[in-house]
């Protein structure tokens, strides 16, 4: 399938990286299909482009590489409804954003994207009762060395 990005130009992207929102995302509730786009495969950055709004992209965080700890309770009825089990686990991803400067990107921890990979089906689940935030800082000891550096 062809797609339009003002991010990335034209993608041509296979079916196994599309991804259904049936409820869409919070803000978005129309856009309903994204490609989802690995940004290197040693990267815990990817992204989440609209099929259908070329403006309309999410940088997504791995939030297991930055945060070690971080564990949710999902409702039985989402785990359900995008059909997830021990055999069929989620990928969980952060929403993140970066206004400026990469050492100011922050994620939202209070709203994880909850795929499933089989199904190719997926939903922001808001979590309630928690102590995390929707704009935490993903590098709140400045950035590592390796980011510091930059390239050749």
């Amino acid at each position: 399938m062809i797609i339009e990005s003002t991010r990335f130009g034209e993608l041509d992207v296979a079916e196994e990286q599309l991804f259904n929102f049936p409820y869409g995302i919070p803000g978005f509730p129309e856009e309903k299909s994204f490609a989802y786009i690995l940004h290197d495969t040693e990267s815990p950055f990817s992204f989440l482009q609209s099929t259908t709004e070329a403006d309309l992209t999410f940088i997504l965080v791995d939030p297991f590489v930055f945060f070690k700890d971080y564990e949710f309770n999902m409702d039985d009825e989402i785990a359900k409804e995008l059909e997830l089990s021990q055999e069929n686990p989620p990928q969980v991803f952060l929403i993140a954003s970066m206004k400026g400067k990469l050492a100011d990107m922050t994620v939202n921890l209070l709203a994880p994207l909850v795929l499933n990979g089989v199904n190719r089906r997926g939903r922001q689940v808001i979590l309630d009762k928690t102590e995390y935030s929707i704009c935490h800082k993903l590098f709140p000891d400045g950035l590592p060395q390796e980011a510091v550096k930059g390239g050749k």
